[in-house]
């Protein structure tokens, strides 16, 4: 049991826990019809549930689990699972149907109508009533996580954010402020505004389907279960003391020293590479960190245009294109810089501190 603890603890490090939800996230989708199998989805259930199980026997596990603050975390996990599986086995359904020339299950279905009463308010009353049942029981059993009047002389260690900015918080440890706080959350917004507009493809519309819309769904499902469910949890769950990671097993010891020196990517080159000091002018300075971001955002969208994404340039025109391709940059640049600061120590690309402008 020792050993298996062990090694649970070896693979949470992020990079490789990161890199291990990635693979298995498209890995799933590559062979969703398989995964989307009811007895494949209560198989892979039940192994998770054993595992949890298991894992609570363990002191440290539980004490973090179990906290008042974790406990919603911990369901929220578990309808994440069920209701992405459950619609991608209905969008799997689909895809068989109209494969055999028969119409959509909601197509089907639409024939049969209901009244709103008293069908669909019996249902709404009776989900009322079970809610309000949990919650009360919640709240006989579980006391709610309140702390000691707040001290400014006294912080909590960790201290961390609410559940649905932790998101937010591990983005603060890759960025500047002003990306991770405003940038990003800005262009998450803007960017779920304008999927209406750029993606006017009308298949997939009133009805569940994946290979319909399977760059869609791909995209939206990575960067809501990948980049944002994924990151809270690790915030959740992982970090401890100082910010630091720590095993699912793992005691939180406040004493834990983490050696890091973080350096910039002008320094990693002009000092250690080339062995020359930092130029005194920003853009000298600076000139390898904006020419790679140049490349990003001005030459790969021109590459992609003529390469993997040839036919979704000519679907959507260059403007609806070019506005598709930087949102999708801009998601993927969040897991690059995590593995640029877990390999690297890499800080900043850009770092511009006379101007404050970091990337």
């Amino acid at each position: 049991m020792d050993a298996f603890k062990q090694f649970v603890n070896n693979i949470s490090s992020p990079q490789v826990l990161v890199t291990l939800a990635i693979i298995f996230f498209f890995v799933y989708l590559k062979f969703v019809r398989f995964f989307t199998r009811t007895p494949v989805f209560l198989a892979m259930l039940g192994l998770f549930l054993a595992f949890c199980g298991v894992s609570l026997t363990d002191e440290h596990f539980r004490s973090v689990v179990t906290m008042p603050d974790n406990v919603p975390i911990v369901g929220m996990i578990f309808l994440i699972i069920f209701f992405t599986w459950l619609s991608l086995r209905k969008a799997v359904d689909n895809d068989i149907r109209m494969e055999r020339g028969e119409p959509t299950f909601e197509a089907s279905e639409s024939k049969d109508k209901l009244y709103t009463w008293p069908h669909l308010v019996y249902i709404e009353l009776l989900c009322m009533i079970i809610a309000t049942i949990v919650l009360v029981v919640w709240a006989i059993y579980l006391k709610a996580p309140l702390e000691a009047p707040a001290n400014p002389t006294v912080s909590p260690n960790p201290s961390k954010a609410p559940w649905y900015f932790l998101g937010l918080q591990e983005m603060l440890v890759y960025f500047d402020p002003w990306i991770a706080g405003v940038l990003l959350p800005s262009m998450i917004i803007i960017g779920l505004m304008a999927i209406p507009y750029i993606d006017r493809n009308p298949k997939g519309s009133g009805y569940f389907s994946f290979k319909e819309r399977k760059w869609i769904i791909t995209g939206f499902l990575f960067g809501f279960l990948i980049l944002w469910i994924f990151l809270i949890i690790l915030g959740t769950f992982l970090r401890g003391p100082n910010w630091n990671f720590f095993g699912p097993y793992e005691f939180w010891d406040v004493h834990k020293v983490v050696p890091l020196v973080n350096v910039n990517l002008s320094e990693l080159i002009w000092v250690k590479w080339l062995g020359a000091g930092l130029p005194k002018f920003f853009l000298q300075r600076e000139i390898f960190g904006l020419v790679m971001l140049a490349l990003y955002f001005g030459v790969m969208p021109l590459v992609l245009a003529k390469t993997v994404f040839r036919k979704l340039y000519m679907e959507m025109g260059m403007i609806r294109y070019s506005l598709f391709i930087i949102f999708l940059l801009v998601l993927i640049a969040l897991p690059v810089k995590m593995y640029l600061r877990w390999m690297f120590n890499l800080k900043y690309i850009v770092a511009v501190p006379e101007y404050f402008f970091n990337i």
